[in-house]
């Protein structure tokens, strides 16, 4: 911790202390973990490690608090939603620090991580008028209306790459729709997540939120199984959700959402702007932003036989470019992996890239000088000559090496793009927008830029199809997966 300034140092106090209830409190059993600094492999400091009795507490204190949330007004919850959106934009620079130290992530991104959750927690507040019945018509002398109701008690599991983004948005759909919250962030990462626990704590009544932290055996598991957890949202991995789904059934019936991962196809035609499209394959596969390390990151490229050497040639001197440096230097826009395991991951596929056959043409190693002599910082990769039939090309590494594919055949590239167990997103480069539309038709994937890659725009349903994840988010589709509906007759 003295590596850190004053200012860091003031930030991390009291984070062995997780939000159950209204109160800060430690693990029952007193267990503890650390989280790492993965730009330096030192420890940060000590957060609990939740057990089933402390999941129990946390499923009771929710479970307490149901009865008034749900019963106020939905404008009501929709301005503390608010509130907790204007916090986090007052206290930016607090979370951006956290963050930038606990993911490896650089600082500047993760501002505009703080900005981009507040803007949806708005978005989702200004949905509280959504949250309407209807009247069906019935015969003279019987009324049909339907009803709109919460669950209870939601389980909300974040992942590791956007610590307060997922944080702060994930809760903002399910508390509007009159759901209590018990938030789980990732173990790599829980640092932000507990620093707003403070704005929580001060803005919603004891039980509304809760930010309960600990791994996915023991603490996650705890939340999913548990016969009074009705609603489980999971941003994650695969297997992560294949076992979600296992826990979920194992303790009753439950309405489950998953976003998981992807290995998302970027197709480029020869007709393309090429500057515009090289640019738009370094922001899609989000080199300069968490490292690679995004279910969304457009990791194969497909480039015409035509415009492929010039194409390549221009990525690899753009990529050439990134800065890459410390999380905390205001001048960093890549930083390094979030964890050992991503790092040695990512490696593991550098090196069968290099087995199966593959190119590597840039990057493939750690960065030189002295400030990566430390830290899990892995240069952005590119392997040209891949085919379809290798790992690289099939399998999500969650890491900055992509992978470069050549085709000729219109026909032949859609059927290698939908060639993979993912479908979550897809980019298509043309100038015939024709063509464009009728390639995103046969593209089995449930977000597609034309154009375009990587950013997401509010109201436009984000989520998967095959392997990829149930559900859709980031549009009123995702407030109205937090309730259910109930059907009344009336005989009048």
């Amino acid at each position: 911790m003295d590596k850190y300034s004053d200012k860091v140092r003031k930030l991390l106090q009291g984070k062995d202390r997780m939000l159950i209830g209204g109160e800060w409190v430690q693990a029952g059993s007193g267990q503890r973990f650390w989280t790492d600094d993965p730009a330096t492999e030192e420890k940060i400091c000590e957060v609990p490690l939740a057990q089933e009795t402390d999941v129990e507490s946390a499923v009771e204190a929710a479970k307490g608090a149901f009865a008034g949330w749900r019963r106020l007004d939905p404008f009501e919850r929709a301005q503390k939603v608010s509130a907790l959106a204007n916090a986090l934009r007052q206290h930016a620079e607090d979370f951006a620090l956290l963050d930038a130290i606990d993911s490896g992530n650089p600082v500047t991104a993760m501002k505009g991580d703080v900005v981009m959750a507040a803007a949806i927690m708005d978005y989702f507040a200004g949905l509280a008028g959504e949250l309407k019945g209807s009247i069906l018509p019935g015969k003279p002398g019987m009324l049909h209306t339907v009803l709109q109701e919460p669950y209870g008690v939601v389980v909300r599991i974040i992942p590791f790459n956007h610590p307060i983004f997922f944080a702060a948005c994930k809760i903002a759909a399910p508390l509007v729709a009159g759901n209590t919250v018990i938030l789980k962030p990732a173990e790599q990462t829980p640092l932000s997540a507990l620093e707003m626990g403070k704005y929580v704590q001060d803005i919603f009544p004891p039980g509304v939120v809760n930010i309960v932290t600990g791994d996915g055996p023991i603490t996650g598991t705890a939340l999913v199984k548990h016969p009074k957890t009705k609603r489980i949202a999971l941003t994650g991995g695969v297997d992560t959700g294949r076992a979600v789904l296992k826990l979920a059934a194992e303790g009753g019936i439950k309405q489950v959402t998953l976003e998981l991962g992807g290995k998302n196809p970027m197709i480029v035609f020869p007709d393309v702007e090429m500057d515009k499209a090289v640019e738009s394959a370094v922001v899609g596969m989000n080199f300069h932003w968490c490292q690679g390390q995004s279910c969304g990151s457009t990791s194969r490229l497909f480039l015409h036989k035509k415009i492929h050497d010039e194409f390549l040639d221009r990525l690899i001197q753009r990529t050439g470019r990134i800065r890459i440096g410390l999380p905390l230097d205001p001048q960093t826009e890549m930083g390094c992996l979030a964890s050992k395991e991503q790092y040695d991951k990512s490696f593991r596929y550098i090196e069968l890239g290099k087995k199966e056959g593959a190119v590597l043409v840039a990057g493939g190693s750690r960065p030189k000088g002295e400030p990566f002599a430390k830290g899990y910082f892995v240069a952005p990769t590119i392997f040209d000559r891949v085919e379809m039939s290798m790992r690289i090309a099939r399998e999500e590494i969650f890491g900055p090496v992509l992978s470069v594919l050549t085709w000729e055949n219109n026909e032949e590239v859609i059927k290698q793009a939908n060639g993979v167990d993912y479908g979550l997103t897809a980019s298509i480069w043309t100038r015939d927008l024709s063509l464009a539309y009728r390639t995103a038709e046969q593209l089995e994937a449930g977000y597609i830029w034309i154009n375009g890659s990587s950013r997401h725009f509010l109201g436009v349903p984000f989520g998967g199809y095959k392997q990829s994840g149930i559900g859709r988010e980031e549009s009123v589709e995702e407030l109205l997966s937090y309730v259910q509906t109930k059907s009344v007759n009336t005989a009048l």
